[in-house]
């Protein structure tokens, strides 16, 4: 895909909108002047022109064949960005004739863009904004605005010392095809888990110390991954000890495990789970078909799913989640019905449903990897759609959702759950309403200023193998967040 700019440039938007289009296309980007057209070479390519003159400002966007050029003038220059991008937008619909269902946002949390134009104004009027403005579909915008009304209560009820604790295992069974996280497949990093999670430790004693002096109170814990239940049942015991002497439990209101891949998980590490007082798990098949199950390289069977949702009522786990993703490799619409419908018979009080998203490190995005179904967006929105009827009918609200770059039909990731049920902290990252620290290979802390909304991240090391030797310098960044709440703290005063 090649794109042509002229005038002033909104690189960073119009590639992105580009990308809406084209997802498995590479996006060249030039400046490119007046009065000489552009030159494309082989495949799709769009120009976009703005002139200023005559007290207007000229919009001109012409695609491919060269035959198909919308134009408008606007004399408001704050709107330039939106007209430019809104003009390229409806070109790329006219020459494909494909309308996504977010319209033209290229941004991942369009709740919070949904927020904003409803305290701007109003319910009604602003979901009929993000709606006309936005070109979101009316099933689309409802659903945003769903998931608005159910995050309400759980973000109100922050204040602005709590924060969320991220604790990242980035280790699983073997690599899923899907899959871009960090996460090392334990045949080969076997040896790292030991070093690894002493670190770990020692990592969130220095979070412990530092949200003490600073006044911090904890809101919700998340242990995530990679597959925390790699770890041994008394590695998992450990852990959970760990953050629970650390921090102040008297504001925290959940703390959740991700069980995951259920060829890992036992009877004894469920135990210690339970013992430990984990007040909601994760466990996730993302399908119930066996033959898809191998197409994305899990090592379980359908069968190994509804043993561990077993074990897990037995056991006294009474909030349990299953993740579940359109648009696998041979997955159908069918065998998708049959995976969510089974999902809903297992009893799971979440259930998160997730639209293939493939990024540049994924083994399905590797030559031979097999694209055909990610490439079919209409059966994909089928299954999404289907989704959403069904859980709907089953009493699940749907409390949070976020978009990605290179996602199954443009569609989103949604969660789902039952009253009484919801993840907190999965509103709280994605809307980012509170602060996040988080501690582990791949953890990114993200700050929030309580004056100006924004956000400062704190990185860690992606790796394993940059974590383990460099620990030491792992901690001392840490004394970063001391620094930053101190800088919010001044704006306040």
């Amino acid at each position: 895909m090649e794109l042509f700019l002229s005038g002033p440039s909104f690189r960073y938007e119009c590639e992105n909108l580009c990308r809406l289009f084209f997802p498995y296309s590479p996006v060249k980007v030039e400046q490119w002047e007046e009065p000489a057209p552009p030159k494309p070479g082989e495949g799709p390519w769009a120009w976009a022109v703005i002139v200023e003159g005559e007290g207007a400002y000229q919009y001109r966007v012409t695609v491919s064949d060269g035959q198909r050029q919308l134009s408008r003038r606007d004399q408001d220059p704050a709107l330039l960005e939106y007209a430019m991008t809104n003009l390229l937008y409806s070109a790329f619909v006219e020459l494909l004739g494909v309308h996504p269902a977010w319209g033209m946002l290229t941004g991942i949390h369009p709740v919070k863009l949904l927020r904003q134009y409803v305290e701007e104004r109003g319910e009604a009027p602003g979901v009929e904004y993000f709606q006309t403005h936005c070109h979101v579909t009316p099933a689309r915008a409802d659903l945003a605005r769903r998931v608005l009304q159910a995050q309400a209560p759980a973000v109100e009820a922050l204040d602005d010392n709590d924060f969320s604790l991220y604790v990242s295992i980035p280790f699983c069974p073997t690599r899923c095809a899907y899959c871009s996280f960090v996460s090392q497949d334990v045949e080969h990093a076997k040896k790292l888990m030991d070093p690894y999670f002493e670190l770990l430790l020692k990592e969130i004693e220095k979070v412990s110390q530092v949200t003490k002096d600073l006044g911090l109170t904890l809101a919700t814990v998340y242990v995530g991954g990679g597959t925390p239940t790699t770890l041994s049942a008394s590695q998992l015991s450990i852990l959970c000890r760990k953050i629970r002497q650390s921090f102040d439990f008297s504001r925290c209101t959940e703390f959740t495990v991700e069980a995951g891949r259920p060829d890992t998980i036992t009877r004894e590490k469920l135990l210690a789970l339970r013992e430990a007082g984990i007040s909601r798990i994760s466990i996730n098949p993302q399908s119930l078909s066996d033959q898809v199950l191998k197409n994305i390289g899990r090592r379980h069977s359908a069968q190994d799913v509804l043993e561990a949702f077993a074990l897990a009522k037995e056991l006294g786990f009474t909030n349990t989640n299953a993740d579940l993703i359109v648009g696998l490799p041979g997955d159908s619409l069918e065998s998708f019905q049959k995976t969510l419908e089974g999902v809903i018979g297992l009893g799971a009080s979440n259930v998160t449903v997730h639209s293939l998203a493939l990024k540049r490190s994924a083994r399905l995005n590797a030559p031979g990897g097999d694209l055909s179904l990610h490439a079919k967006s209409e059966e994909t929105a089928a299954m999404m759609d289907y989704s959403i009827a069904r859980l709907t009918q089953e009493g699940f609200e749907p409390y949070y959702l976020y978009r990605q770059t290179r996602m199954a039909g443009n569609l989103e990731n949604t969660g789902w759950a039952k009253p009484g049920s919801i993840c907190r902290y999965n509103i709280y990252t994605m809307d980012e309403s509170n602060s996040v620290i988080a501690c582990g290979a791949g953890g990114v802390s993200k700050l929030k200023d309580p004056y100006s909304g924004r956000l400062e991240r704190i990185f860690n090391f992606k790796y394993p193998t940059e974590y383990i030797p460099r620990n030491e310098e792992i901690l001392s960044r840490k004394d970063g967040v001391t620094q930053l709440y101190e800088q919010f703290r001044q704006r306040l005063r």
